[in-house]
C-alpha cells in the first residue's frame, strides 16, 4: 500500500470516527442535557437525532419514565416508642426541570436512588414518630401515605424529582418483639378462653338445674293427675259395684265366689285345707 493510500485511509477513519461522535440520538422514554467542557449548555434535549461537537461536547441520558425505588426495611418508632419494620417503595421520575435533576443527581441513577432514599427514610420517621401502633398500621394509614408524599414532594423540590406514589409494602414487628407480643397475646387469648368456659359451665348448670327443676314438677304434677285419675276410677268402680249389688245381690255374691274360685285353684299344686261345710264352699254343695 503507498504512503498515499495510507494518509487517505486514515483521513477516512478519522472521518467515520468523527462523524459517529458528532451525531446522537434522544429516544422518546429519555431525558438528555448537552454539556460542554463540563458546563450545561442545554437542558432537556428534545427526542430526535441531534448534532454535537466531537470531544468539546458531552451528552447525558437518564430514563424518563416512571421508576420503582424498593426500599430496604427500616426501622421506626411510633408515638409511643414502639418499634416497626417497615418496607416500602416509590414511584418517581425526573421532572421538566432537567437542570436542577442534573445538579442534584449529575444524571445518575444511584445517586438519584440515595438522595430519594434519604428523604422518604427521613419522611417516614416523622410520620411514624407522630402516631401510636394503631394509627400506623390501620387507623391512618392513607392518611400517612398521603402526608408522606407531600413531605417528600416539599423535601424534593428543586432537586429535579417527581414522586408519583409512595406506599408501604409491609409492616412488621421487630422479631424479638413480635415473640414477646405473641406471648402476651396468647396468654391474653387464654385467659378469655378460660373466661368463657367458665361462664359456659356455669350457664350449663343453671340449665341443668332449671331443667331437672322443670323435670321434678313436670313428674309430681303427672303423679297429681294420675292419682286424681286413679281415684275418680276407683270411686266409679265401687259406685258400679254397689249398684250392680243393689239390684241383685245374690247373683252378685254368687259371681264373686265363682271367681274366687278360679283364683284359688288357678294352680294344682297349691294345698289349701278347708272344712268343706264353710261358706267359701257354699256354691259347691249340692244343698248350696
Amino acid at each position: 500500500m503507498s504512503m498515499k493510500a495510507l494518509v487517505v485511509l486514515v483521513i477516512a477513519l478519522i472521518v467515520v470516527v468523527v462523524g459517529s461522535q458528532s451525531f446522537y440520538t434522544v429516544h422518546e422514554t429519555e431525558r438528555a442535557i448537552l454539556l460542554q467542557f463540563g458546563n450545561l449548555i442545554e437542558s432537556d434535549v428534545q427526542p430526535g437525532l441531534h448534532f454535537k461537537l466531537p470531544i468539546a461536547q458531552e451528552v447525558k441520558k437518564f430514563d424518563a419514565r416512571v421508576l420503582t425505588l424498593d426500599s430496604n426495611p427500616e426501622t421506626y418508632y411510633t408515638l409511643e416508642k414502639k418499634p416497626l419494620e417497615v418496607d416500602s417503595f416509590v414511584k418517581w421520575r425526573v421532572s421538566d426541570d432537567v437542570d436542577s435533576f442534573y445538579e442534584s443527581a449529575s444524571f445518575d441513577l444511584v445517586r438519584a436512588e440515595r438522595l430519594l432514599q434519604e428523604r422518604v427514610n427521613e419522611g417516614l420517621r416523622n410520620q411514624i414518630s407522630r402516631r401510636d401502633m394503631h394509627e400506623v398500621i390501620s387507623g391512618e394509614r392513607d392518611l400517612l401515605m398521603s402526608e408522606l408524599r407531600a413531605d417528600i414532594d416539599a423535601k424534593l423540590h428543586g432537586f429535579g424529582f417527581d414522586v408519583i406514589d409512595v406506599r408501604v409494602k409491609r409492616i412488621d414487628l421487630p422479631p424479638d418483639v413480635s415473640n414477646s407480643v405473641y406471648d402476651r397475646m396468647n396468654s391474653e387469648r387464654e385467659i378469655e378462653a378460660r373466661q368463657f368456659r367458665a361462664e359456659g359451665e356455669e350457664q350449663a348448670l343453671a340449665l341443668r338445674a332449671a331443667a331437672d327443676r322443670r323435670a321434678v314438677v313436670i313428674e309430681a304434677e303427672a303423679y297429681r293427675d294420675s292419682e286424681l285419675l286413679r281415684g275418680d276410677g276407683d270411686a266409679k268402680s265401687a259406685s258400679i259395684y254397689a249398684s250392680a249389688y243393689t239390684k241383685d245381690p245374690d247373683f252378685y255374691e254368687f259371681y264373686r265366689s265363682i271367681n274366687a274360685y278360679v283364683n284359688v285353684f288357678a294352680d294344682k299344686g297349691d294345698l289349701l285345707i278347708l272344712d268343706p261345710s264353710s261358706e267359701f264352699f257354699k256354691y259347691l254343695n249340692k244343698d248350696g
